[in-house]
């Protein structure tokens, strides 16, 4: 629904700028006023609708082996990534947390029919969230010590291809719950899903998120 009523106001704005050039030309007033006024209708309801989804919408919360589906403005939804294991350690080679490090398995696969056509996330980012809305980032040269250092977690994947990565976060021993949110997307991406109805990343919706225990957990497919 979100994609359609999107389609419609992209629609509706080009044959309101048209109309409004002819009323110039046409010097009819009533027809620029008519138009103006259709569109100030319209993008009151558009804004309700988006506010009101985004509104009732719930958080989830997925565990080890759940899946996170990424469709975006598009209609493409194959793409998925889902932890797979939660380890914890005070130590990764030489490198000593702050905190804690939590080494987090990640799977990003397709469920795409068509064997031949290539897919990817575009741009992933992760992140860790916690109740007092703190970001914590990657720790990349925690990372760079694992086997999986030399993988990405944006690369081309089709068919029954996966693709495995650990990534480490050094989270404070005050955090007792910290939420993994994994996105992807390119800025004009963001924009667009930003005033997308029904979309996670829309304006005051909920979000997808992993949570993360801490002991050591290993989900398998």
């Amino acid at each position: 629904m979100g994609v359609l009523l999107m389609l419609m106001t992209i629609g509706g704005l080009i044959a309101a700028g048209i109309l409004l050039v002819v009323s110039l030309i046409t010097r009819k007033a009533w027809l620029a006023k008519f138009t103006l006024g259709s569109v100030a209708v319209w993008l009151v309801f558009y804004g309700v609708m988006l506010v009101g989804v985004s509104a009732a919408s719930q958080p989830r919360a997925l565990g080890l082996g759940q899946a996170k589906e990424f469709c975006g403005f598009y209609l493409d939804c194959h793409m998925h990534a889902e932890l797979t294991s939660v380890r914890t350690t005070g130590n990764i080679g030489d490198l000593a947390a702050r905190g804690t490090f939590y080494i987090v398995g990640v799977r990003v696969f397709s469920d795409a029919r068509n064997p031949n056509i290539r897919f990817r996330l575009i741009e992933p980012r992760a992140q860790i969230e916690v109740d007092d809305h703190r970001v914590i980032k990657r720790d990349l040269d925690a990372e760079a010590l694992l086997p999986s250092a030399g993988v990405g977690l944006g690369g081309d994947i089709k068919g029954r291809e996966t693709i495995e990565k650990e990534i480490v976060f050094d989270i404070p021993k005050d955090v007792s719950s910290p939420e993994l949110h994994i996105a992807e997307g390119y800025g004009i991406d963001s924009v667009l899903e930003a005033v997308l109805i029904g979309d996670e990343d829309s304006i005051l919706h909920a979000r997808t998120f992993f949570t993360l225990p801490k002991a050591a957990e290993t989900a398998s497919r």
